[in-house]
């Protein structure tokens, strides 16, 4: 695996050699983060969910609603493996993406991963905002999100990166994420 470090013209900023993937739960800020971090390291910003949606024709919550998680699923590998594959850029993932096997690989491959850590209560303050997010759908928030917590953190933990992603102003999460970026790119 090769990382370069350089400046892009004039401005100062770290030259991104490979995709940073922001993955984590629902709630965690990926997308949030994501748009900033990616403005910061003057990339493009994409959102895999976004992207699918595209793919699909249909919402995120469609598609678990018409075909399936394990549809999703799939079609969530086929989406993140072409997105991996353009130019260097700041990706948000699905909450899901990461346990899969397939990604997590295509990921440690062609990316940086970067695990947004949330705790319980940060992450139930955000999701409860949001009344699209089809693995909370007619179920206690809190009780799903712990469940969630102890079945993908685990996994998220493989990440090169873990920052913390708590409450207070979201730049602070932001310079997080690209100071711990940056030292990464350099050494």
């Amino acid at each position: 695996m090769r990382w370069r470090a350089g400046r892009t013209a004039g401005q100062g900023m770290t030259r991104l050699s490979r995709t940073v993937a922001l993955v984590g739960l629902m709630g965690a800020g990926k997308t949030s983060v994501g748009r900033r971090l990616a403005e910061s390291l003057g990339v493009e910003f994409i959102d895999a969910d976004a992207e699918i949606e595209k793919a699909a024709g249909h919402s995120v919550p469609e598609i678990f609603a018409v075909f399936g998680e394990e549809e999703f699923r799939r079609g969530e590998e086929r989406v993140i493996a072409r997105l991996l594959r353009g130019p260097p850029r700041v990706l948000a993932t699905g909450g899901g993406a990461f346990m899969s096997g397939a990604t997590r690989k295509a990921i440690r491959d062609s990316a940086l991963s970067v695990w947004l850590r949330a705790d319980l209560d940060t992450l139930v303050e955000r999701v409860s905002a949001r009344a699209n997010r089809p693995l909370l759908q007619d179920r206690d928030q809190r009780a799903a999100l712990k469940a969630l917590i102890e079945e993908r953190y685990p996994v998220y933990a493989e990440a090169d990166l873990v920052i913390d992603s708590s409450e207070g102003p979201l730049e602070r999460t932001v310079e997080s994420v690209r100071r711990a970026v940056r030292r990464r790119l350099a050494g």
